[in-house]
């Protein structure tokens, strides 16, 4: 098989059938769809055998999991395609044949090891707002540090998993950006982008949860001082916020030439102040 959809849920059958109505309706059909489920106790098993006929390759269990990690590391290691993707429950494809295009896209772009799309947050009120995440721009250590890569709109070459290990199951909400960091900042592996609308993700999510915002913020801070020296940390810490700001003040050239002649004078007035001041003490 050339790709593998994973999905796992846990009692929300609602979002479940959302996801299997989206992912049955592919106009290609030469995928496997691996779904895991964490026991559910919602009817969740009764919606996955009522789409069972629907899918020519369906792999699925309801079995008692440890989390979220737990069940994506069960799907892929259950999965035989080529490349993965993770739809979580009540995620959807954006259109029939996403799934085609993007079998197409990774042909032109040369099978890389990781392609990424869009995805189209869904909010509960209604709104959509599509995020085109790096867009195609190198994803830099400064850029994993303030952002990720979303991981819905991801295809990931399978063997990835062995070179780079799975998901760690210790952590309870960070652990698919901590494994994007290790395979493309710290493992140099090269993401290709391709400017198409793949997902809609449910806003309504565990990442969303108000309860969980910290949680993101100490775990991830806890990733970044067990894999990079506490100096780099620091200054990641200090300039991350004005290097942005220069990248911003980059796309309008009158306003850089202008910042850039006031940073030269208040140099130049600091050299000329510091000259004064060690003239002072050589008498």
């Amino acid at each position: 098989m050339r790709l593998t959809v994973i999905t796992i849920n846990r009692n929300n059958a609602l979002g479940l059938e959302k996801t299997l109505q989206s992912v049955a309706s592919q106009t290609f059909q030469e995928f496997e769809y691996v779904v895991v489920d964490g026991n559910s106790t919602d009817g969740s098993v009764e919606v996955i055998k009522k789409y069972e006929s629907q899918f020519a390759h369906l792999k699925w269990v309801s079995e008692p999991d440890t989390g979220i990690y737990n069940a994506m590391n069960k799907g892929v290691r259950m999965a035989t395609g080529e490349y993965v993707q993770i739809l979580n429950s009540a995620d959807c494809l954006a259109a029939p044949d996403v799934m085609e295009r993007m079998l197409a896209a990774l042909r032109i772009t040369g099978n890389p090891s990781i392609l990424y799309g869009n995805m189209i947050k869904c909010y509960p009120d209604g709104r959509r707002m599509i995020d085109k995440c790096f867009a195609g721009q190198e994803i830099t250590m400064l850029g994993m540090y303030t952002g990720t890569l979303n991981h819905d709109p991801v295809y990931i070459h399978r063997d990835l998993f062995e070179k780079y290990g799975y998901y760690d199951e210790s952590l309870k909400i960070c652990s698919d950006w901590k494994w994007f960091l290790q395979a493309i900042v710290l493992g140099d592996e090269k993401p290709q982008y391709v400017d198409m609308d793949v997902t809609l993700f449910d806003m309504t999510g565990i990442s969303e949860n108000a309860k969980w915002k910290e949680r993101i913020r100490k775990e991830r801070q806890e990733v970044l001082e067990n894999s990079f020296p506490a100096p780099c940390l620091r200054d990641y810490e200090r300039y991350s916020c004005d290097i942005y700001m220069m990248r911003r003040i980059h796309r309008h050239p009158w306003v850089f030439k202008m910042v850039h002649f006031v940073e030269r004078c208040l140099f130049k007035m600091e050299k000329r102040k510091n000259r004064k001041k060690r003239l002072q003490l050589w008498g």
